[in-house]
């Protein structure tokens, strides 16, 4: 069994490993395009463990070689992470007036929430509170199961068919006795608020709880988000959805024009 003293060293070889990479990415950054021999002496490293280095980034795709020059240069693994983390700026700063607004307007609790595939959840990203929410509970950086939310339903609804079928092919968990554990009957509803635009959940998740959900497009007309209304079930009543769903269609749309889908 390894002693304090063994993974010590260890750990602080794996930090300045990590701290050379990302000097790496700075350094194509700067330059644009950069030889293996340049990097090792800006790093002051040999030059086969710059190679190291470059191959471990070249392998996730954040540098990438120019064949017939034999230098180096950022890849398209880049653009990837930079557009995830624009696209998710842009909308919660896109979406935070509409928000407020919205929350004034109804009294009750608006959140803007994205995927998170790989743990079949919708990420809450930015919350506003009308003056009737009777909770403080902030939803920002929660989870919640996609499956048992408006907004999940909202991103399920408008995923490619091989993303649905991974979230449908683990057990779905109920939370109440209202909450769709069966794939067949949640496929149909799925099918249902892509035809009419939003999704509502009636004590799906919690007792006493009920939402709608509409979603956000990009520029490009994908769904990257939906914006969301919940409040207690004696507020958000069956009789007052119809009318609170209009609202919340409205908000997203307002949100998709200003992130440039016409």
């Amino acid at each position: 069994m390894a002693s304090d003293c063994d993974r010590e060293p260890r750990a602080a070889s794996s930090v300045q490993s990590v701290d050379r990479a990302v000097s790496v990415l700075e350094i194509l950054a700067r330059e644009g395009e950069v030889g293996v021999t340049e990097i090792a002496a800006e790093l002051g490293v040999h030059k086969s463990t710059a190679f190291r280095l470059l191959g471990v980034l070249e392998d996730r795709g954040l540098v990438a070689q120019t064949e017939d020059r034999g230098k180096y240069h950022l890849g398209l693994g880049i653009i990837r992470l930079a557009g995830a983390t624009a696209a998710r700026l842009d909308v919660t700063l896109e979406s935070r007036e509409v928000c407020v607004e919205l929350a004034h307007d109804l009294g009750e609790t608006v959140n803007v929430a994205i995927s998170d595939l790989e743990a079949a959840a919708a990420v809450n990203i930015t919350q506003a509170r009308g003056t009737a929410a009777v909770s403080s509970q902030n939803w920002v950086g929660r989870r919640t199961p996609l499956h048992a939310t408006s907004s999940g339903k909202v991103l399920l609804a408008h995923m490619r068919p091989e993303e649905v079928r991974r979230v449908l092919g683990r057990r779905l968990e109920g939370f109440t006795d209202a909450t769709i554990t069966s794939t067949r009957k949640l496929r149909e509803e799925l099918v249902v608020v892509a035809q009419r635009g939003f999704a509502s959940c009636v004590e799906e998740l919690e007792i006493g709880l009920n939402a709608l959900a509409a979603p956000i497009r990009s520029y490009e007309g994908a769904v990257i988000a939906a914006i969301s209304v919940s409040g207690p079930s004696y507020r958000l009543t069956p009789d007052r959805l119809p009318k609170v769903a209009e609202q919340v269609v409205a908000a997203g749309a307002e949100v998709s024009r200003r992130m440039g889908w016409a």
